[in-house]
């Protein structure tokens, strides 16, 4: 069974895809940081780097957004044609959200998507269809629908829900996509930047994105989020989802005991029924799993325990994949295999899980020392970097620095600041421990200072200090005992 749960709230909207009462996929969008994907400018090209083959654009959001106008990676006519100069308008879409120092990623061709079909304006006659519609009897019918009902000066791709779709389902749908962008066309001369288009709410993507005939019911527990879904016409007719507003007092989430489980898409372990567990580290270049066999005892036959726990590990990766939203090129680290068809069995059974994931997932294949390596498409930050922010104590690597190296740190910076001889005093402000360690022994350090500069170095206590904060603070007048 199949269910959408949506929790609606003023400024959160978390959306979770549930599949046999376990969490596949989780939207995660606060009003603070909306997605933009989607979203169409008219933005204004403000650098131009032609050795990249892209240029920086303005399109109204705190960081200028990346588009890469080449085709190819070697200089070319073609891409000489296609350069934007600095100052010109150009109308983009956001393909990728802005990650850590990066800006949005743009691009100049211009889509509309919907449950069945993505509109292609300008496009001239070009039909795609989804490669997970697999049987070619059933490509070739839609592909006639489509060549029928199709404007001559736009193409479109259809999705993988568009699959038994007839004739009137296709029709109605292009005529809202193409509504959209008749709409857009009035409004594209708007001075930059301006937004010019604006995705639905988060809810109506992911009733678009999660629509499909194997998902039995959506719930929201918002009224106006579930008027609005009402409106679209999708829901409780023939064939349809259920659409349900969810009214009682225990929260969403905790009636359908998803509170807990999505909490553990956030450990770095994740246990394997075997024993088993999955260790998943993510960094600004890729993201890293590493398979371990955990508590299984070692009795019986040491390749089949190895072989099942990477058969579990290869499923269970996939589902995290999905539930974590973890994108880019993603390196799994199997426990070593000895034979070629165990190596096989592996790789075959992670393509056919990710073969469940409706963004493109590719197995790229095992490396020379066994490291198996997945591409997934970047489109949303990870779960983890919607709902975290960076640890001022670390700085975002997860460590911070040893007690040792601080005081060696503050230690410096007091005779840094003592040796300019401008400063008869000194205030320095930490937590109690710091300090006492900064002090030294019996206070050996603060001598030494005092005899070294003719300086007064003073403790303050800050409670509640945060660990490796201090601050050192100049005294205009020595402080301490007159003479």
């Amino acid at each position: 069974m199949k269910r959408v749960l949506m929790d609606i709230s003023g400024e959160l909207s978390r959306i979770v895809l549930m599949e046999q009462g376990e969490p596949a996929e989780v939207y995660y969008e606060s009003k603070a940081e909306a997605s933009l994907v989607g979203n169409i400018y008219a933005g204004r090209v403000e650098n131009v780097i032609p050795t990249l083959q892209a240029a920086f654009v303005d399109i109204g959001v705190e960081k200028n957004a990346y588009l890469y106008y080449g085709k190819k990676r070697a200089a070319s006519d073609e891409e000489k044609t296609n350069r934007p100069k600095a100052g010109e308008t150009v109308l983009v879409q956001v393909e990728k959200d802005a990650v850590g120092e990066k800006g949005a990623v743009l691009t100049r061709e211009i889509s509309f998507a919907g449950k069945f079909l993505v509109l292609l304006p300008g496009e001239a006659g070009e039909i795609g269809i989804s490669r997970k519609i697999a049987k070619e009897e059933e490509r070739q019918r839609i592909r006639g629908i489509l060549e029928q009902i199709l404007p001559k000066e736009h193409g479109v791709i259809v999705r993988t829900n568009g699959a038994g779709r007839v004739e009137p389902a296709f029709q109605a749908e292009l005529g809202q996509l193409l509504e959209k962008w008749n709409c857009l066309k009035q409004a594209e001369y708007r001075k930059p930047p301006a937004l010019l288009w604006r995705e639905n709410l988060p809810a109506l993507k992911a009733a678009r994105d999660f629509y499909a005939a194997d998902v039995d019911s959506f719930v929201v527990n918002d009224k106006e989020t579930y008027e609005k879904l009402l409106e679209t016409g999708d829901f409780n007719g023939e064939g349809q989802p259920k659409l349900e507003l969810y009214q009682d007092k225990i929260p969403l989430f905790s009636a359908f005991y998803v509170e807990s489980k999505l909490e553990k898409a956030l450990q770095q372990r994740v246990w394997l029924k075997s024993g088993g567990f999955l260790v998943i580290e993510e960094t600004e270049a890729c993201v890293v799993m590493d398979v371990n066999t955990g508590k299984i005892n070692g009795k019986g036959d040491l390749e089949k325990t190895i072989r099942k726990t990477n058969l579990e590990a290869a499923e269970e990766a996939a589902r995290q994949m999905r539930l974590r939203n973890l994108s880019g090129i993603i390196i799994i680290d199997f426990v070593d295999m000895v034979h070629e068809e165990d190596r096989r069995l592996v790789t075959k059974t992670l393509e056919m899980a990710v073969a469940k994931d409706r963004i493109k997932t590719v197995v790229v294949g095992l490396t020379q020392l066994g490291l198996m390596q997945v591409t997934r498409k970047k489109t949303r930050p990870s779960l983890l970097r919607q709902i975290s922010t960076k640890c001022r104590s670390c700085e975002g690597s997860g460590r911070v620095f040893s007690p040792e190296w601080i005081v060696a740190k503050m230690r410096r910076e007091t005779r840094t600041i003592l040796a300019g001889g401008m400063c008869p005093g000194l205030l320095v402000h930490g937590d109690r421990r710091l300090l006492a360690a900064y002090a030294g022994k019996d206070g050996c350090f603060l001598r030494q200072m005092e005899e070294e500069y003719l300086a007064s170095v003073t403790l303050c206590e800050q409670e509640g200090a945060a660990y490796g904060w201090y601050d050192l603070e100049r005294q205009e007048k020595r402080i301490g005992k007159e003479s």
